[in-house]
């Protein structure tokens, strides 16, 4: 059977600040983040599988990305550990949502971050094909399993 690459797309609004950054990103800013995660696989063909016909459901893609991306980072502040500094004491008391990060929180390491996360739930038939996360409506970085090999 035919290898068959399907994609779930993905909506949510975070904000993040570039630690040490020398350009106007060094503030904190909002996201309006599109994440695009597509799987290989092959069919399922045994017909007594309630997945017939599936390389996987896109229910199961759903959760599965919601749990470890979204649901987690919608409506956050995203910030380096680094910058957590003095000053940031009492952060609880301005933000509900932040999520510190060991990474410059760039478009292009949320993408590798997020591939970590969403591949190692996958099943072994299913493969992580690749990852691509919209900024903007013009800016975005892609994570392709092949390129990390």
């Amino acid at each position: 059977m035919a290898k068959i690459r399907i994609t779930k797309e993905f909506r949510f609004e975070a904000s993040h600040a570039l630690w040490n950054y020398d350009g106007l990103c060094k503030n904190i800013h909002g996201h309006s983040y599109i994440l695009q995660v597509t799987v290989v696989g092959e069919p399922i063909l045994d017909e007594n599988n309630p997945k017939f016909g599936m390389v996987m459901d896109f229910g199961d893609l759903k959760r599965i990305a919601k749990e470890e991306v979204v649901d987690i980072l919608d409506h956050s502040l995203i910030i380096n550990r680094k910058a957590f500094h003095k000053g940031f004491e009492n952060i609880e008391q301005m933000f509900d949502r932040f999520h510190l990060v060991d990474y410059q929180p760039t478009c292009e390491n949320m993408v590798v971050d997020f591939a970590k996360k969403i591949g190692s739930r996958l099943s072994s038939d299913i493969h992580l094909y690749s990852i691509k996360l919209n900024e903007t409506a013009t800016s975005f970085a892609e994570w392709f399993a092949i390129d990390n090999l």
